[in-house]
This record gives structure tokens, sequence and C-alpha cells, in this order.
């Protein structure tokens, strides 16, 4: 744990960035446990359970906490301090002043294969930069053309970081959402129409992301080395099928 001096600027940059006196706290016990429940959190930090359950919702709105489902219960993890950089650019040099401290404390909590959750735009926006973090070919299948119309701001911008690390693409539509425009580095294939969805699934590396594109989207994220083998043998069997 940081020194009190420490401690209060880290506090006090992050609710610079926007957070409140209360997710702010809330977000460095999540670090500093690594992994924890609610009532964890609450006994940590001091706050209040309902407090705590209440902020840790609009957290997980903002990209920056995620839970995962251990019987029958939410553990909460906190997500990469990486995300906070983009969520506040012109703060981007405030930041990399805590960043040091924050990457410390998650590189200190146990690493382990996991299922996560995040909700809403911003959520998925996580999964996306932990893509773009990784640089690893993206397998996409189930793609619909409704994500661009729910985050269509942010695709330009990730777009754009994905071709400055050469990351690839491989697409399977179905025929339904067929595109005119061409996608930069990706590869696209489309299946017969009648096989679309609001679900699109994307793997890469040792992860699989399972994205639900309604008004207030879901991302399920599985980083599990046998998933990710799993899903990517059936993607390369529906890649055989589809057509250019």
């Amino acid at each position: 744990m940081p020194g009190t001096h420490t401690y209060q600027m880290v506090e006090n940059e992050l609710q610079q960035s926007g957070l409140t006196p209360v997710e702010t706290k809330i977000y460095l016990t999540i670090l500093e446990l690594g992994s924890a429940s609610a009532n964890d959190v609450a006994r940590k930090s001091g706050i209040h359970r309902r407090s705590v359950y209440d902020a840790m919702e609009r957290l997980i709105e903002k990209g920056l906490v995620a839970y995962m489902k251990e019987d029958e219960h939410r553990v909460y993890q906190a997500a990469d301090p990486e995300r906070l950089l983009s969520r506040i650019d012109e703060q981007r040099r405030d930041l990399q002043k805590i960043l040091p401290e924050l990457k410390l404390k998650y590189s200190m909590s146990k690493e382990h294969e996991q299922t996560l959750f995040y909700k809403g735009k911003e959520g998925l926006k996580t999964i996306f930069a932990e893509q773009i973090e990784d640089a690893k070919e993206v397998m996409v299948f189930g793609g619909n053309l409704r994500a661009g119309e729910i985050i269509k701001y942010y695709f330009p911008k990730y777009t754009t970081r994905r071709v400055e690390k050469k990351i690839a693409f491989r697409i399977i539509y179905c025929s339904d959402d067929r595109r005119e425009e061409p996608i930069p580095l990706a590869k696209v294939r489309y299946l017969p129409a009648g096989y679309g969805s609001l679900a699109a699934t994307n793997v890469w590396g040792d992860k699989v992301a399972i994205l639900i594109w309604t008004e207030n989207p879901l991302g399920i994220l599985i980083k599990n080395r046998e998933v990710a083998k799993a899903y990517k043998e059936y993607f390369e069997l529906l890649w055989g099928l589809a057509k250019e």
C-alpha cells in the first residue's frame, strides 16, 4: 500500500478523471484485493454495503470493473488501469503519473482463468481495448452490423489503432448483413441468409468474447486456453463453409 501522501494523490487524480470519491475508494480497494465480493469491499473500505453495490454498478457501466460468478455470488475485479487513459484523453499526462502505482496493484493480483461480465457500451469498449493490447488475429463470427450503430463513434478510433498494430481480422457475416465497403486488414466471408443474430463471437489468443448487441449491450469475456482452442476450431469449420 502506498504512503498516505501518494495514496491521496492517486485518489485526487482519479477523481479528476471523473470518478466520485466513493467510486475512487471502491476501485482502489478492488485493485488492492485483486478480486472480491461486495461484502469484502465493504469491510475493507468501510463503506456501507448498499453504497458499494450502487457504486459498483456505475464502475461496471464505465468499464472499470467487471464481475464473475462463483457459487451464484458475484466476485468483482478491476479492469486493467490502462482503461482509465482511454476515458479522458485530455488528462492523459496526469493519469500517467499515477499509472505505475495502479499497475503495481494490478500485477500483484493473482491471474487465473476466468469468465467476466461487462455491461453497457463502456464495458464492451473495455473488451475491444484488450484486443488492441493483445495484438492477436481476431476471428469473428455472427458479426452484426448493428454494432456499428450502437458504438459508431468508437469504432473509427478502434479501427485506426487496430491497423496501427497490424491486427488482422477474419469475419463471418450472415448474407443478410452483406457489407459493400471494405474493412481494413480484414477478410470477410458470408453464411447463407437466416443465420443472423444479435450475438457475435470474437476469438483471439486465449480469449473468447460473446457480445450481445442490444441497445444496452452485454459482453461475456472468457479467458481460457482450451475454450479458445475449441472456438477457433469451430470458426475454421464455418470459415471453410462460408463464401466470399
